[in-house]
């Protein structure tokens, strides 16, 4: 008999939504507002930032207990709680460096309430019109913002190598992939599993009471650090390595058939 569940934390792209369909399956929708009547608290994990909650919240027509955005870096529910951490100065100084000296390189900044690019490009344009219905607006702002405000998660279009060389300069920051094209960096020390921890400290919650589902590298440590990690099917290697369990797709109700497996529901 799995240990009592308490909290449940759900990855948006690639787990509560399709990259087929760009919807939630209905059979996830039913399984969260199951958990919910069993008053199991229900949370979003995501690398989005806070802004874009309203059109993602909307469009999946779920009501959250509580969202965790920019990975882990700014966690808020509709009570007042908020927990937030931000990117060091020094390393967004190196990162505005680095981009001075690759003007091809497509980049975003997301703030508390603002998010903003260097500059639309096409790879970014590929990119977000993949997100359906939930994509949110590209804006292009002056990066010189960054040092006048909190600036949370910075993400950069490029390759692994490249990620790699970047991270490489930046002793502040680690970096974070959900998607072939583009990688996030978060501090160092951020990530999911700060966030599960700002959740589950105010709830007064064990690791051990909740389960969280991802199919991203950005979810591999939440993963690893939830009582129940479980890895979507269609969900990459990192993820999968990280997890307790593969469930199936998101496609074929993979979300509602780990809860049966785990007696959650």
């Amino acid at each position: 008999m799995t240990q009592q569940i308490k909290a449940a934390f759900f990855d948006i792209d690639g787990t509560l939504t399709s990259f087929k369909t760009h919807e939630v399956p209905q059979s996830t929708k039913d399984a969260i507002e199951a958990l919910k009547a069993k008053d199991i608290k229900v949370f979003i994990a995501t690398g989005r930032s806070p802004t874009q909650m309203g059109v993602v919240t909307e469009h999946l027509g779920i009501t959250f207990d509580g969202y965790m955005t920019m990975t882990g870096q700014y966690c808020f529910d509709s009570n007042g709680f908020l927990f937030k951490h931000d990117i060091d100065k020094r390393d967004l100084r190196i990162f505005f460096d680095y981009l001075a000296a690759h003007p091809d390189v497509g980049a975003n900044f997301a703030e508390e309430d603002y998010v903003y690019f260097n500059q639309i490009n096409e790879t970014i344009r590929i990119q977000y019109a993949g997100l359906g219905a939930t994509a949110p607006s590209l804006v292009v702002d002056d990066v010189n913002r960054v040092f006048d405000h909190p600036t949370y998660q910075f993400s950069a279009f490029v390759g692994e190598d490249e990620e790699r060389r970047i991270v490489d300069m930046l002793p502040n920051c680690r970096s974070v992939r959900w998607h072939p094209m583009f990688c996030d960096f978060i501090p160092a020390d951020g990530g999911k599993p700060a966030g599960i921890k700002a959740f589950l400290k105010l709830y007064g919650f064990s690791r051990e009471e909740c389960i969280a589902f991802g199919d991203g590298g950005n979810d591999a440590d939440m993963l690893a650090y939830a009582g129940i990690g479980v890895a979507m099917g269609n969900g990459g290697e990192l993820a999968k390595a990280a997890a307790d369990y593969i469930t199936a797709d998101v496609d074929d109700d993979g979300i509602l058939k780990a809860l049966q497996h785990f007696h959650v529901l």
